[in-house]
């Protein structure tokens, strides 16, 4: 058990997302008001912990018991990847902020569900344990989501340039940071969520590496163009989505309705579509902010997928410039977890972490709750 200090510049951030493959942890130094990644970690789920978060997405029997106690395996994975982190520490941690695992997100109902035990957190790491983000811009009448874009303005920000930093993880998001220092953003739809899932369908995988499965296929534009109709897409900003909504049964529904094509849709074909249906609607997006864009940097798994890549720059007509984080001296797979780190930086600083001008909210709010150790 290690000793927390409020006091101290050093804070581990805990992220597990959409795409519930795991927990990405890093540990950072804010010193000096600068961002400093000092050491990452990744550890993946129990398979029988995943499973269990997988299912409660949805409804289901005995709902209550089933959180609190998958809540509790949460919190012993994220002390795990919290103790492989402290290692690399120089002194005394001031807080983990954690996210938690979200299981339902609707802010048009006026609430978001992070599963999360922040107090067993705090008892089996002895720090500090800082959570709850979302809750507190949503009382404030806003989305609770996209909450990055604040992260993404102080990490990725030059003025005079416009940037736009795109967050692809289970669910796609866009930060426009402006070069006169406004910010936009929102969630754009589906990032890798469908993608995952149709390929664990059909090979049993967790994830398609690099879209190699996703290239060797077809997109087919009259399937495209179905699942391109839904509300969610031309609603207007603020907005935020989740598993609530894009998933493979509203996948299935939508080729339900498909008629018959000869000689057949593939599997693959699927896929090189759901492809298309993120990167056009990331792209569109950027595009509908009318404003040029020097270059576009992504994050979140997403920045792995060659394909996806590829895609994207195309659907922006190969006039921008794609790459990823790691081209702004932060790897892809850390930009979340240092953005919660940065989080609870900003509240033990009392400063606030939304922006209502990308989640709807009333006005700035500091956001989090403290656990003590």
């Amino acid at each position: 058990m290690t000793t927390s200090s409020p006091s101290s510049s050093l804070y581990i951030g805990l992220m597990s997302g959409t795409s519930l493959d795991g927990v990405d942890g890093v540990l950072a130094d804010f010193g000096n008001n600068a961002i400093r990644t000092i050491e990452a970690a990744f550890l993946p789920f129990p398979a029988a912990l995943r499973a269990e978060l997988m299912a409660l997405q949805a409804n289901g029997d005995n709902e209550i018991e089933r959180e609190a106690i998958a809540a509790k395996g949460l919190a012993q994975s994220y002390a795990a990847c919290v103790d492989a982190l402290v290692a690399h520490a120089a002194g005394p941690v001031a807080a983990v902020a954690v996210h938690g695992q979200t299981i339902r997100h609707r802010p048009e109902l006026g609430f978001t569900r992070q599963t999360n035990n922040p107090s067993l957190l705090a008892e089996l790491t002895g720090i500090d344990v800082i959570a709850d983000f979302r809750s507190r811009d949503i009382a404030a009448g806003g989305q609770g989501a996209p909450l990055v874009p604040a992260f993404h303005a102080a990490a990725f920000g030059k003025p005079g340039t416009t940037r736009v930093v795109v967050n692809i993880g289970g669910i796609g998001n866009i930060s426009v940071l402006h070069g006169d220092g406004r910010v936009s953003g929102y969630d754009t739809g589906p990032g890798n969520v469908l993608l995952d899932g149709w390929i664990g369908r059909h090979q049993g995988k967790q994830y398609d590496e690099d879209g190699a499965w996703g290239a060797s296929g077809r997109v087919d534009e009259a399937l495209l163009a179905a699942l391109l109709d839904e509300p969610y897409f031309h609603q207007p900003a603020p907005k935020s989505t989740g598993r609530d909504l894009f998933h493979l049964a509203w996948l299935d529904a939508r080729l339900a309705r498909m008629p018959v094509q000869a000689p057949g849709l593939a599997p693959a074909d699927v896929q090189a579509t759901l492809v298309a249906l993120t990167s056009r609607t990331i792209a569109r997006a950027i595009l509908d902010e009318g404003v040029a864009v020097d270059a576009v940097y992504v994050c979140g798994g997403g920045a792995c997928n060659g394909a996806l890549l590829r895609s994207l720059a195309a659907a922006l007509g190969g006039k921008v410039p794609v790459e990823s984080t790691a081209a702004l001296g932060i790897a892809p797979n850390r930009v979340e977890a240092l953005a919660f780190a940065w989080l609870g930086y900003r509240f033990n600083q009392r400063q606030p972490g939304n922006m209502p001008a990308v989640t709807g909210a009333k006005g700035l709010r500091v956001l989090g709750a403290l656990y003590p150790a």
